[in-house]
């Protein structure tokens, strides 16, 4: 291996900076270095004269060490005293291309090193396919190696200069003490790029935080927020004694449990007026006659994201907590988790939920923007965020479809179908309508006669869907096309059709259709629909290999030297967040989770279900799961800038607005899903 090294004083760091592509350039650089090096090895006998000149360069070539190192993270997030002693520490080493950095061969890791220009290609041997396989690529500003450096063992992986490159590279005693000293340098030792993340996800809560100002953490576990000690009855108390102590104890609701305190029922404030308005009996009635049964709980370690959610789903204000054997040991109430929030989840969903007209709905939607702020300023991270955004868009689009059958009742049992990135539960603030309908043929009547009865009505949702904020979709996938409000049979012959013809428009519509949800109506139906579509799946390997081959076509936007691929349709270096970054994750996760029996449509739950399933490896499943969500938090904050400037929402960056952090964790995360592809060329022989 032609290694040459070059303390950081030689001012032929600052040549190789000037000409990054310049390989014969580089060469003369390694050849300064090499000549330096061997004199180098004699300090003893070098000119006092000339090393009092090294000296004086020291401090000029630091400062440009540092000066590099703010560029990237996590050095970025670093105090100077700390890049300092990295930069008073650091050699720079050359390698042509081919040289072998790191072999598992070479012991345990002595040095850590950073890219300084070129790129370090990561290669394993695969045993089974009997060939090489290229693991990683590590490029200008990134380090290596963390793993075997921090467990002080040889690299498992062969590292490989790619191009000529330059390495600045500190010895493991200086690696040690910025490690024990840095907190951000040892957390992105430990974390990698799930520090990253967390870096994201901070700032764009910081901005929220300006705009709502609090504290409370959305992963604040739930024992932190439940009342101890909740008021308890047995469900033979008459209601009138329940609501005593009720009173007494200055509670809104009141939990039946049996003898085991194991919580059997839950009667509110709110059941004791519809108990009295519905004349559903007198005060001595038993509760148990007019409790809710079986109360919604969750255990103390659930987080107040989850307790949240299930509020806003279910329309409720209180659940239990419970212990690991399920006995009660407090109740969360909507007031607890949201009590210094201006707008709170679960009561805009309730309003929502119970809006009147149309135009209250119209104007409630214009508070989502805000909620989500709100989120974010209380922890909420990209994926609960957009879950968040689906439940809204649920509770709306189940409104509006209960409006307009108090209005105008086809009278035909319907399920509401929803496709695409709101059936996976995926949507952002920017969204259209995806949706269709699903229908069991009555006794006596045609299918046509149905279809006549329900696209007046669908047609009236679509369009009041559309004043809600619900872009009409240009390609006609609604529940007003006649195509797409189909009996069960109907759709059942057409995922035939579908899967046995795997066309080019057919593959197109794979992305659309094979991800569906029910959002109003009856479940069964579509569940049953979905089990028979799963198992010709499961039987098909062709229409699997031509989904595999749909999906690897959505390249990641990086060319071959880790640049940014920009979109080609007029606008001028712009990435496409959603078509070039989340695409390639979502789609080849897709085609894995329909090969293997997955039911859920969410990526990252995908993700986590092939992991648990043995399909995905699980370092390489939570590698995927990160970057997928570093590339939706950056398009989320994007889309809150937007909002703030009055713009209309895009997809669409310009990488050089970024800041260095973004831009790298960027990369980082195409290179994500190119190794994500990569598993699917092998597994399909692409």
């Amino acid at each position: 291996m032609d290694v040459r090294t070059l303390p950081p004083g030689r001012p032929t760091i600052k040549k190789a900076r000037q000409c990054p592509l310049d390989c014969d350039q580089n060469r003369k650089v390694a050849s300064d270095a090499l000549h330096y090096t061997q004199t180098d090895n004699n300090n003893d006998h070098m000119d006092p004269d000339m090393a009092a000149n090294v000296d004086s360069q020291r401090p000029q070539n630091t400062r440009a060490i540092m000066g590099f190192l703010r560029e990237h993270a996590p050095f970025s997030s670093m105090d100077d005293t700390h890049l300092a002693h990295f930069a008073e520490h650091a050699t720079l080493r050359f390698f042509a291309d081919g040289d072998v950095v790191l072999s598992p061969d070479d012991g345990t890791v002595k040095r850590f090193y950073v890219v300084k220009q070129g790129r370090i290609r990561g290669e394993r041997h695969n045993e089974k396919e009997d060939r090489t396989e290229t693991t990683f690529e590590i490029s200008q500003g990134e380090c290596f190696p963390l793993a075997a450096l921090i467990g002080e063992r040889p690299t498992r992986t062969l590292h490989r200069a790619t191009g000529d490159t330059f390495c600045l590279s500190i010895e493991q005693d200086a690696f040690i003490t910025l490690f024990s000293e840095s907190d951000p340098f040892r957390d992105f030792c430990l974390r990698g790029v799930s520090s990253l993340l967390d870096q994201v996800n901070q700032r764009i809560q910081s901005n929220a935080m300006a705009s709502i100002g609090s504290s409370n953490s959305l992963d604040t576990p739930l024992e932190r927020y439940a009342l101890r000690n909740p008021i308890v009855c047995s469900p033979d108390l008459p209601v009138r004694k329940a609501v005593a102590r009720m009173h007494e104890n200055n509670v809104g609701s009141i939990i039946i449990t049996d003898d085991n305190r194991h919580p059997t029922g839950i009667f509110t404030l709110r059941d004791l007026r519809t108990m009295i308005a519905e004349e559903k009996g007198p005060l001595d009635t038993p509760i148990r006659q007019v409790m809710t049964p079986e109360p919604c709980r969750l255990s103390a370690q659930s987080d107040a994201f989850e307790a949240a959610m299930l509020m806003a789903e279910h329309h409720f204000a209180h659940l239990c907590v419970v212990d690991e054997d399920q006995r009660l040991i407090g109740v969360v109430s909507e007031r607890d988790l949201f009590s210094l929030q201006r707008v709170d989840l679960v009561n805009l969903a309730r309003t929502i939920g119970t809006a009147t007209h149309l135009r209250t709905l119209v104007s409630l939607r214009s508070q989502v923007s805000r909620l989500v702020d709100a989120m974010l300023a209380h922890g909420a991270d990209s994926g609960q965020v957009v879950k968040i955004i689906t439940t809204l868009n649920d509770v709306t689009v189940r409104r509006v479809l209960e409006l307009n059958i108090k209005k105008n009742d086809p009278g035909i049992p319907f399920t509401w179908l929803t496709f695409g990135s709101e059936g996976r539960q995926e949507q952002t603030l920017l969204t259209d309508q995806d949706n269709g309908i699903l229908f069991r043929t009555p006794e006596g009547m045609t299918e046509e006669q149905v279809r006549e009865k329900l696209l007046p009505f669908a047609q009236t949702v679509n369009q009041e869907l559309a004043e809600c904020g619900f872009t009409l979709c240009k390609g006609n996938i609604m529940a007003s096309n006649p195509k797409l409000c189909l009996s069960d049979r109907e759709w059942d012959d057409w995922f035939i059709r579908f899967i046995d013809a795997s066309t080019p428009q057919n593959l197109v519509y794979s992305s659309i259709f094979l991800d569906m949800r029910a959002v109003f109506g009856p479940t069964e139906p579509l569940h049953e629909l979905l089990d028979k579509v799963l198992t010709r799946i499961r039987k098909n390997a062709l229409f699997q290999k031509m989904l595999a081959g749909n999906a690897f076509q959505r390249k990641p936007p990086l060319t071959m030297f880790r640049n940014f691929r920009y979109v080609n349709d007029g606008k001028k270096h712009a990435l496409d967040l959603k078509r070039q970054g989340l695409a390639p994750f979502v789609e080849s996760v897709r085609v894995f989770a329909l090969a293997n029996g997955v039911e859920t449509a969410n990526t990252l739950e995908r993700m986590e279900e092939l992991a648990r399933k043995g399909v995905f490896d699980p370092k390489d499943a939570n590698a995927w799961k990160e970057a997928y969500s570093l590339i939706q938090a950056i398009r989320m904050r994007a889309h809150q800038e937007m909002l703030d400037r009055g713009e209309e929402l895009t997809n669409y960056i310009d990488p050089d607005d970024l800041n260095p952090l973004d831009r790298r964790i960027l990369r980082e995360s195409f290179r994500q899903a190119q190794r994500l592809q990569q598993k699917l060329e092998v597994t399909y022989q692409l």
